[in-house]
């Protein structure tokens, strides 16, 4: 049997469809609200709140071409002085963050996302490094730091300073290495182009390099993806992050709905469904782990440190109009948009604002002990490793079988559950993880659904 006769085969019969959410977080910030300035002063938000792990983010929103699958808050381009103006807001917000998380606070890691970071020049981003060190306290040099780039952008200034600033993680945006596929999915670039900003980046030495590759673009075959694949291995990532492409609401390929995908939605599912198992195979049998649906790590990559992190419990401080931050009891950010006359409303707004306008959240979700919950199973569970039942238990107080028999019984019914393991361990199958993106939306509450489903999309 050949891997093309292994990925046209008769699909076998599913219970629900496999891509609904990519849950990256819970809630998404479209069950964000506005809040009343005088309950949403930073200072009082993390009053009492652990600070002695926390994640840092930097938002930069900011790309020279704009992939017609994305929906991040990110605009094309920036007029003369827009950096500068967004790198001034962020030292002002950074001054009313610090003063907010008052003496102790200590960053266990560190990320620059967007967006495209590296769309700054060199200058800014050790500008950009600098807020981070002395407008904050975090140390670049004692805790990892992942950086997001794309290969227009991964030029050897940039990476040189990135490198030196103590960078750990280097994640390239690649999707495809077909020059048609990339054109398709409205990422205008050539493999040749893409081939020298890896080896850049190999050059700069930074230890861990993630890839992203993206299947279920229209025209995209099980040869063309493996194509992908073995381009990729060839610069022997640390990490490969493989993602269904989606097509949303008011991004390009949204608005031309007929171009992506060709057919309908079931034969879709079945195509992603088909190149995704191609893909975690092939990726197992050349010596990957996977960690969760999306992520996969070479089995002897370099531990970057961090471990003590735990994003189920520990908070997160985002800054930039982007960025989205944790204390245990609200979850907040600014607006949220992803038409670009509204995006570049929102980011002008931010580059206007005082250090005052600051010193409290504008939008946010009130969390409680069920949502926290229901966050601590999704994120743990999501995870190839699985959840201990102790760990739930003993931050809880309760059994995870008992608050939510119902969804868990259902994912053993059909299959998503890992049976071979012990009653201490909840984890997915190998079909359960296939099918994360179906099974955490299950999760999500109906108070987030219902915000969710109540949003209207800008």
């Amino acid at each position: 049997m050949t891997l093309t006769d292994t990925l046209t085969e008769a699909p076998a019969p599913r219970l629900v469809r496999p891509y609904q959410h990519y849950v990256y977080a819970y809630p998404h910030k479209t069950a964000y609200r506005p809040l009343r300035r005088e309950e949403a002063s930073l200072r009082a938000l993390w009053a009492g709140e652990p600070r002695d792990a926390l994640s840092l983010y930097f938002h930069i929103p900011f790309c020279e071409v704009r992939c017609g699958f994305c929906n991040l808050f990110t605009r094309i381009g920036a007029p003369d002085g827009l950096t500068t103006a967004y790198l001034d807001a962020l030292e002002r917000q950074a001054a009313a963050v610090r003063e907010a998380l008052g003496e102790g606070a200590r960053f266990a890691n560190a990320a620059f996302g967007g967006g495209t970071p590296t769309f700054l020049e060199a200058a800014e981003l050790e500008r950009l490094c600098d807020l981070a060190e002395h407008g904050l306290g975090a140390d670049l040099q004692a805790v990892p730091l992942s950086v997001e780039a794309s290969p227009a952008t991964a030029t050897a200034d940039r990476l040189a300073v990135l490198a030196e600033r103590g960078t750990t993680r280097l994640s390239l945006g690649v999707q495809s290495f077909v020059d048609a596929e990339a054109r398709t999915a409205v990422r205008p670039q050539r493999r040749a182009d893409v081939e020298a900003a890896l080896a850049r980046i190999r050059a700069a030495a930074i230890p861990v390099l993630n890839i992203d590759l993206i299947y279920g673009i229209d025209g995209q075959t099980g040869r063309s993806w493996r194509h992908s694949l073995d381009a990729a291995l060839a610069w022997r990532p640390e990490e490969l992050y493989l993602y269904p492409l989606y097509v949303r609401p008011l991004t390009g390929l949204g608005r031309h709905r007929d171009r992506a995908p060709g057919q309908g939605e079931a034969e879709w599912d079945e195509q992603r469904l088909r190149l995704y198992r191609h893909g975690r195979d092939h990726l197992l049998a050349h010596g990957y782990e996977q960690v969760s649906m999306r992520m996969f790590r070479r089995a002897d990559a370099p531990a970057t440190g961090g471990e003590d992190y735990a994003c189920q419990t520990d908070g997160m401080v985002g800054l930039g109009c982007g960025a989205r931050s944790y204390t245990s009891a609200l979850h907040y950010s600014f607006d949220y948009a992803v038409g670009m006359h509204r995006i570049r409303g929102i980011i002008d707004d931010y580059t206007a604002r005082g250090t005052e306008d600051f010193r409290h959240a504008d939008f946010g979700w009130r969390t409680d002990a069920e949502e926290a919950r229901r966050r601590h199973l999704l994120q743990s569970l999501l995870q190839a490793e699985g959840m201990p039942v102790a760990d739930y238990t003993a931050r809880f107080g309760t059994c995870p079988m008992d608050d939510f028999a119902a969804e868990l019984d259902r994912f053993a019914d059909r299959g998503w559950l890992d049976d071979s393991t012990s009653p201490e361990l909840l984890r997915l199958s190998p079909e359960g993880l296939a099918h994360s993106d179906a099974l955490g939306p299950e999760l999500f509450s109906a108070a987030v659904r219902e915000r969710m489903a109540a949003y209207e999309l800008k």
